[in-house]
């Protein structure tokens, strides 16, 4: 039985363009499949998490990254007594707005937007689901239902101004209330994509040598994990203590969520998901002792993997790629695939790259800016 907190696909908000109902699936199963189905997912693949693919096979690409988020979101939902179809497609939406490179193609096209309302890779997966993806013949976008395109938009929280340059022209036709928080099932979506991050970061920085499971040892949660996997089995292959370590914090942090969200749950006068967006504070959140305990693990991880000068030079790289790129484009718009190079004027035509660098992956931004330096 669902919580009186969940969101109810019944009783959902609809969607910008009306549409017959499936007699199959809900809404929101429906929204979660076209996600799937769409190609901005399809790429996500080939997008780099913080190593670029031929660093390993076995590193985490945005792709597995997503479909990790996803699977940690479910349980928690399931458990929550929350809708788990509508948290599972905002989780699997949450990441279709980011550009190749990581965070330094974000920090590279925030920079060159910034005098052309920006960029957000919020808002971009916003822009993807309503307008870029064009599958349908009635509609260009996914044409998702509204808690969807909700829960991806402020799963991080309201957004207070300045709302983002795309976002704010969207909420124009379609008010998606950006100061309130979102539902309850996008917050949960949230939180698992700091579980999963978190953890698989950790993990993909001991697969690279940036650091050992002794540099670790100290750090809150991993050593204890460690600590007890030693205990129970004395002697295992290093591979397999890491890993049955690792599926222990992994654990440690989404049990946390739910102990902790229940007792906010139970201790707060909450009637219907509208309650849940009026609350002004998160609902869905870890305890004060394992916010600290996480915050330390992050800091360790940002001095030791995302600074590490292995990291440091693909940043480099694709700063140098990125900035190019853009360039490139914004002197000579007849470098553009001609569905690209038709802005009316600048900020128009910056807008336009922009959206077609967020979408490339890292192998087709590298082949493009290898051609266009080397000049054929």
């Amino acid at each position: 039985m669902q919580s009186v907190i969940a969101s109810n696909p019944e009783a959902s908000r609809g969607r910008l363009y009306s549409e017959e109902e499936s007699k199959y699936r809900s809404p929101f199963q429906r929204d979660r499949d076209r996600v799937i189905h769409s190609k901005a997912f399809r790429r996500l693949k080939h997008k780099t998490q913080v190593f670029v693919a031929h660093e390993g096979d076995h590193f985490r690409t945005r792709l597995s990254h997503t479909i990790e988020v996803a699977q940690v979101a479910r349980t928690i939902a399931k458990t929550l007594n929350l809708n788990s179809e509508l948290t599972e497609a905002i989780a699997l939406a949450h990441d279709l707005g980011h550009p190749p490179f990581a965070h330094v193609g974000e920090d590279i096209l925030k920079m060159k937007m910034k005098n052309y309302g920006g960029f957000d890779h919020n808002a971009q997966a916003i822009k993807i689901v309503t307008s870029l993806e064009k599958n349908y013949a009635e509609f260009d976008g996914l044409n998702l239902t509204w808690e969807t395109l909700e829960g991806i938009a402020k799963h991080n929280g309201p957004l207070i101004n300045p709302i983002p340059y795309t976002l704010n022209n969207y909420t124009q036709k379609h008010n998606l209330e950006l100061k309130t928080h979102a539902s309850a099932e996008a917050q949960v979506a949230a939180i698992s994509d700091d579980i999963a991050y978190n953890n698989h970061d950790l993990d993909d920085g001991l697969r690279a040598n940036l650091f050992t499971e002794n540099d670790i040892f100290g750090l809150p949660i991993v050593g204890e994990c460690f600590s007890l996997v030693d205990v129970k089995y004395p002697n295992l292959d290093p591979i397999r203590r890491r890993n049955e370590a690792l599926r222990r914090i992994f654990s440690a942090m989404v049990e946390d969520v739910i102990t902790y969200s229940l007792y906010l749950i139970k201790g707060t006068p909450l009637y219907s998901s509208r309650d849940v967006r009026e609350l002004g504070s998160q609902l869905i959140q870890f305890s004060p002792e394992m916010t600290e305990k996480i915050n330390e693990i992050r800091t360790y991880l940002f001095d030791n993997m995302y600074r590490s000068d292995r990291v440091n030079i693909m940043r480099e790289r694709a700063s140098l790629v990125v900035n190019g790129l853009f360039d490139f484009f914004m002197n000579d718009s007849k470098l553009l695939p001609k569905q690209w190079a038709h802005g009316e004027n600048e900020l128009e035509q910056a807008r336009l790259i922009s959206d077609y660098l967020s979408g490339m992956t890292d192998g087709y931004a590298e082949l493009k800016y290898t051609k266009l330096t080397s000049g054929t």
